[in-house]
């Protein structure tokens, strides 16, 4: 990051991509005053977007009289709203969206529309002070090897098909598991005795899932395997598959710093593989806390305040132009131009 004075600024931010709604509340130092939030839940299904939308609805409100009684402040003293405007689902997003047009045009203050992916990206950053890393994103729908270069968070690997956090719900699911599956994966396999071998698929940094999760499936169906054992295998075999891509990225960016982001990280087993790899390397492994490693506001504020205090350009949408406030369903990682990091 550049040394550009920043002036004082208390940013709330509103994360709506998919399951979560959270408001962050965050200072213009990083600390985080407040970070509440609500994530859709079922027993049988996975991610129903219309009821996604519904729950976002139903809950924003309450999230937000929370959100500002934990920060200890009232609502003039915010002075930024930053919201998730890409990559998610469009209904979260809209509702996301319409609530953080509504709360600017009430307090008066403007808006900054904040890339998802991004913003685990800063708040990686920021909790860990991590310097100059290579970022294994994972998430529901996102599966990324991420550095830094030339004015950019390039993608230097990622999923061919579908990302590890809805690989792992997508099992869950078929094994009447329900959702959020990733946290009862991890109970099961625990318990788990016997590896199965399942496939391995790794082409060069990119990785593959989809013929991992139909053999899953497929032997799970046949009722002789133990779910514990298939969720023990299920683990071993896909973290195992990301710590090699992401060695090999380490190795061919020459960096010597991995951060672990999004949601899949909160996974034990999946921190302690990554980090036998990275002291075998002599390199630094870092996880984000649980309480940030998912979907939630801190995350959005803080990267709004960054990309406002810190950015080239003017990153605001000014109150007169709050209406043209939008999303976007699909801005990847690599579409935006980063313009608030120092160049190494």
């Amino acid at each position: 990051m550049t040394k550009k004075k920043t002036k004082r600024t208390i940013c709330l931010g509103i994360e709506s991509t998919a399951h979560t709604f959270g408001i962050g509340i965050v200072d213009e130092q990083g600390k985080i005053l407040a970070n509440v939030k609500d994530m859709y839940s079922s027993e049988k299904g996975g991610l129903i977007p219309v009821e996604l939308a519904k729950h976002h609805a139903r809950v924003c409100n309450d999230i937000l009289a929370n959100s500002i009684k934990e920060a200890g402040i009232e609502m003039k003293n915010i002075d930024l709203i930053a919201y998730s405007y890409s990559p998610g689902l469009a209904p979260s997003l809209k509702e996301g969206t319409i609530f953080a047009k509504a709360l600017a045009k009430e307090l008066k203050v403007p808006l900054v529309p904040v890339n998802h992916c991004i913003a685990h990206l800063e708040i990686g950053k920021l909790v860990t002070n991590a310097k100059d890393p290579v970022y294994l994103f994972c998430s529901g729908a996102n599966t990324q090897i991420i550095g830094y270069a030339s004015g950019k968070y390039r993608v230097f690997g990622e999923t061919l098909d579908v990302g590890v956090g809805n690989f792992i719900d997508n099992f869950a699911r078929h094994a009447g598991i329900g959702f959020p599956g990733g946290p009862k994966i991890e109970e099961l396999a625990k318990k788990g005795k016997n590896f199965i071998e399942l496939p391995y698929s790794v082409k060069g940094m990119d990785v593959s899932f989809s013929g991992l999760l139909t053999n899953l499936k497929q032997k799970y169906d046949l009722g002789k395997y133990k779910i514990e054992n298939l969720a023990y295998s299920l683990q071993e075999t896909s973290f195992s598959m990301l710590a090699e891509v992401s060695e090999r990225a380490m190795a061919h960016l020459n960096k010597k710093e991995l951060v672990l982001i999004g949601g899949v990280g909160a996974n034990k087993r999946f921190c302690e593989m990554l980090e036998i790899m990275c002291r075998e390397r002599g390199a630094k492994f870092y996880s984000v806390p649980l309480s940030l490693a998912g979907d939630q506001g801190a995350m959005i504020a803080w990267t709004g305040i960054v990309m406002q205090n810190l950015g080239k350009k003017d990153h605001k949408i000014s109150i007169k132009n709050i209406k043209s406030a939008d999303f976007d369903t699909t801005e990847r990682v690599d579409d935006v131009d980063i313009d608030w990091v120092e160049e190494k």
